[in-house]
């Protein structure tokens, strides 16, 4: 073992110990996909979400966050809090009631059934079930509603769905009062002093009725009402009736709209005194609770089938709180993404000021983040189907909204207000009248886009010059400027040709948007300067901003151009399009497709699915059979494997993949200056020499030297390379005399970075799909390379340098190619010499999705979607972590339980073990948090899962119960 570590530190050229490479799936990001159940601890003030594929995620305060997953699929449809649990339960179980006492388990099925379990050892209570005539009796169909009454524990409303209500009286095992009613039954909900309670129903009424001692049977209701009638309504799902001190009672209630005008809708109804409001939401009601103390309710939360919206009843109007985390972040749908580490404080607090939103206490405040304050503010970029840009704070565990950019007031589109007088909806009389039921429009969940081609592209943002670049579907490229006041101002529109009048090709595409010709208003924060209409008005396939030399380059499928958004002028347009790319022609939107090109795509897709469907081995390196089959057919390395090259006239080949801005030598080794390289899908990369006005002999000159305001950037093309398998250009990158990456623009002359070394000769590195190569400059010639498709069998469709730091000197760092590939592997190398250093399984080669959206930050994390509405985030250094670090205390201790041998039983060797348990004001259950005093500190909070499936009701529940147990860790 010695003499490996020695033979690695002399290959390496570097300590052994400096560099960690790890790979950690740390959090999820954003709102659970497909929630099926909630529950709430008003003690603990925490809140859990069950999803339909077995995940469990519990939240308190932000930062304050714990995730489990089952190892099947299995869908939670119930969840309860229980003292330092949270229990789950699923199939033929349709009600479950936990008694105050936290004894006593009531389960309610679809056979009519009630059955009493101990907790927590889940046995069926002796003696406790209920008389034959109420427990099977088919005539009282399922039970819908179980509540224990608020004043007299033992007690309990047993709601079944042909209308009949039971007051069972635990301790006796005897019905003391019946309630028939004459509706199908939704929901019950008693009133806090239990003299009365509320009945939901199926018609979309509800009904309230007097518990009233004497008289054992009531027939009528002290009073009923269907809010939304006399017409057919749906039926009201759920209902809660709070008892406010400075007022009537606050009513809530989901469902209950007509049938016929509003059937579709999807409502929460808060009704307290003549006050009335019917919460509209654009997805489905799953389930509601509220947060009070004693009386008064001080928040309602709901989650809904995409989003999670939270009420604030204490303030008139009831007006919605933005949520610190759960954000939807598929409000519209994700169409791109883009990185920011280490934002200067300014950019910060000037975006924060731009989307300040109405503030409000945050109801779910459970547990204590333990999670040091962030040592530099990230922001996450989000582009959207809408063409709305979302501003998020990525610095910790609760991914927060800072701030919304829309686009779309940049164009005319077809939901602009119309300007004729005549149109109704202009009439502000007609608006004033009141509409009923009292909607109003609730949630930024909206899935349905204006205009398809308003969507974001692509996203480039200069951090220290407050300038970003957002490219969209239709060709749009808009410059924006931040401003921290509002501006009503005409956008100046340029058109540039990409095609530059080539013959022969008709695009049949959609059309362009239509610029607006007047003056539109734009609220603080990012404002258009210019936009830049690509013609074609394809989609934007790569964009790239140079703030110090005013410069943008962009690309399509046609070509690439480059644009001076100071001085407003296109210096440069290049038709990349070879005369058989037919596709091109018809763009993204079209529906016109050639037979020929389907049918090839429709075998080529066939042929992939069969590979994708094998199982793919571990070990990664070629088996020696099929080496020697390939080395019959042609002579190659006994470890490659044969590249078939791709055809010159292969569809889209002359769609622009990546784009780069430099300062290098190209045109000789003494003189080095701008550049733009650009790589293509053929496998063609163009590299021009730019003259840029204020920019000369290898520094930026003062804006203000004479004759600078009429002079015009040029650009001449340099180099010409065309990669032998013609494999599409994934990313292109220079490097200095060093070996490292060039500084991001303004991080050198603003000594924010370390110069580049330009004494030494540069090289270039270019990843295409099937391989990486270091070419020297400005001869342009091979110096390294390696065939990853050649070693992997797979191709490359992420490329980023990252800066890996030592765990164990603090100064220490390291540049590294990080290559993700189609099968999901991660693939780390040394530059310049592209050693491989390691490799790690992260994404399923299925999840095409996740693969395609994954984004890395400078300092080795990354993030890609696991479901539309998810990000996972994860870390490929051993450094730098973001994960939930927090405590809940309970007022005792945890239990052993057999399910305790995970992390929290385990003896840690390289550190200390911590139990902490504190007393908490109204504390409920047990748990404990434990600590590891590694290099990093983790913090795990263990809850116990049960999963409980019951028979048909027509087996004995008595003789054949099915109970499975499983314990997950929630970290």
């Amino acid at each position: 073992r010695e003499i490996y570590l020695n033979l690695f530190f002399y290959i390496a050229n570097v300590p052994f110990s400096l560099v960690y490479f790890c790979l950690f799936q740390t959090v999820e990001h954003g709102f659970p996909h497909q929630p099926s159940a909630l529950a709430f601890d008003p003690k603990l003030q925490l809140m859990a979400i069950g999803t339909k594929s077995g995940a469990i995620k519990i939240y308190g305060a932000p930062g304050v966050e714990f995730t489990g997953l089952h190892k099947d699929t299995t869908a939670v449809t119930q969840m309860h809090f229980l003292p330092g649990q949270v229990r789950a339960t699923a199939t033929r179980v349709t009600v479950l009631l936990l008694l105050r006492s936290c004894e006593l388990l009531c389960v309610g099925t679809e056979g009519g059934g009630v059955y009493f379990l101990d907790l927590p050892r889940l046995s069926l209570k002796d003696g406790q079930t209920l008389p034959e005539d109420y427990r099977c009796g088919k005539s009282l169909g399922p039970v819908e509603s179980l509540q224990e009454h608020p004043q007299q524990p033992g007690k309990i409303l047993i709601g079944y769905s042909r209308g009949l209500v039971v007051l069972w009286d635990l301790s006796t095992r005897h019905a003391n009062h019946l309630f028939l009613g004459k509706q199908q039954l939704e929901s019950l909900v008693w009133e806090r002093s239990g003299n009365s309670f509320v009945s939901s129903h199926s018609d979309g009424g509800y009904s309230v009725w007097a518990v009233a001692s004497g008289n054992p049977y009531t027939h009528q209701p002290v009073s009923s009402s269907i809010p939304y009638g006399p017409f057919p309504c749906k039926a009201i799902n759920k209902i809660l009736w709070r008892t406010a001190q400075s007022g009537s009672p606050v009513l809530l209630y989901s469902g209950g709209m007509p049938r016929a005008s509003y059937g579709d809708r999807h409502c929460l109804t808060i009704q307290q005194d003549k006050e009335h409001v019917t919460l509209d939401f654009t997805s489905r009601v799953i389930d509601f609770f509220t947060v009070h103390s004693f009386d008064d309710p001080s928040a309602l939360v709901v989650l809904l089938e995409e989003e999670l919206v939270v009420i604030d009843l204490q303030t008139p109007g009831w007006p919605s709180l933005p949520t610190p985390y759960l954000a939807p972040l598929h409000s519209s749908a994700i169409t791109c993404s883009c990185h920011v580490s280490n934002v200067p404080p300014k950019l910060w607090e000037r975006l924060v000021n731009a989307g300040k939103a109405q503030q409000g206490h945050w109801p779910i405040c459970g547990g204590k983040n333990m999670a040091p304050l962030p040592k530099q503010q990230e922001l996450l970029l989000t582009g959207h189907e809408d063409g709305t840009v979302r501003f998020w704070d990525a610095s910790g565990v609760a991914l927060t909204p800072i701030y919304k950019l829309s686009t779309a007031s940049v164009f005319h589109t077809d939901c602009d207000p119309s300007d004729d007088p005549q149109d109704p909806s202009n009439d502000p009389d007609a608006q004033q009248e009141e509409e009923w039921p009292p909607f109003r429009k609730v949630g930024c969940f909206d899935p349905y886009s204006d205009d398809p081609r308003l969507g974001i592209q692509k996203i480039s943002l200069c951090k220290y010059s407050n300038k970003l670049v957002v490219a969209g579907t239709a060709g749009q490229v808009i410059v924006l400027g931040l401003s921290d006041e509002r501006s009503d101002h005409l956008v100046d529109v340029s058109v540039v040709d990409l095609l530059q009048d080539r013959e022969g090709f008709t695009w049949k595409g959609h059309d362009r948007l239509e610029p607006r010709l007047k003056p539109a208003p734009f609220p603080p924060g990012f404002q258009p300067l210019v936009l830049v209409q690509c013609l074609p008005p394809a989609s934007v396939t790569a964009v790239t901003l140079h703030a110090e030399w005013n410069l943008i380059a962009f690309g399509t499928s046609h070509g690439f151009g480059l644009f001076d958004y100071h001085r407003r002028n296109a210096v440069l347009a290049r038709c990349t399009l070879h005369p058989n790319d037919s596709l091109a022609m018809e763009g993204p939107l079209s529906r016109v497709k050639s037979l020929k090109k389907s049918l090839r795509q429709s075998f080529r897709r066939i042929r992939k699915s069969r590979v994708s469907g094998k199982k793919r081995a571990i070990s990664t390196p070629t088996s020696k059979e099929a080496n020697a089959a390939l080395a019959e057919q042609e002579e190659v390395a006994p470890v490659q494997r044969r590249i078939e090259p791709r055809s010159a006239d292969d569809s889209l080949s002359g769609v622009v993949r990546c784009l780069c801005f430099a300062d290098t030598f190209l045109r000789d080794g003494t003189h080095h200056g701008p550049t733009l390289w650009a790589g293509t899908n053929s496998g063609s990369v163009y590299a021009y020499a730019l003259e840029v006005p204020g920019v000369g002999l290898g520094r930026v000159c003062e804006r203000s030297g004479a004759g600078e305001g009429s002079a015009c950037a040029e650009a001449v093309l340099g180099k010409e390379i065309q990669l032998m398998h013609r494999a599409p250009v994934v990313s292109i990158c220079v490097l200095d005399g060093r070996g490292k990456p060039l500084p991001d623009p303004y991080e050198a002359s603003r000594d924010l970075a370390t110069a580049p070394d330009m004494t030494n000769a540069h090289s270039v590195l270019i990843a295409s799909e099937e391989q990486l190569k270091v070419f020297s400059l400005p001869k342009v010639s091979a110096k390294t390379k390696f065939k990853l498709t050649a070693h992997e069998g797979c191709r490359v469709r992420k490329v980023a340098m990252v800066v890996f730091s030592s765990t164990a000197q603090e100064d220490y760092s390291e540049h590294t190619l990080v290559c993700l590939t189609n099968l999901g592997d991660m693939h780390l190398f040394s530059i310049p010499g592209l050693r491989p250093q390691v490799r790690y399984d992260c994404i399923r080669k299925e999840d095409i999705s996740g693969i395609a959206s994954c984004v890395f930050t400078k300092n080795g994390q990354g993030f890609y979607l696991i479901s539309p509405s998810e990000y996972e985030r994860f870390s490929l250094s051993a450094k730098v972590l973001t994960e939930p670090l927090c405590s809940i205390h309970l007022d005792r201790p945890l239990e052993p339980t057999p399910a305790s041998d995970g992390p929290a039983a385990q003896p840690q060797a390289n550190g200390t073990h911590k139990n902490q348990t504190s007393q908490a004001e109204g504390g409920s259950g047990y748990t404990h948090a434990h600590t590891h005093t590694h290099t990093h500190t983790h913090a795990h909070v263990c809850f116990v899962i049960f999963l409980i499936f019951f028979l048909p009701p027509r087996l004995s529940f008595l003789s054949s119960p099915l109970l499975f147990f499983s314990s997950c860790y929630f970290s």
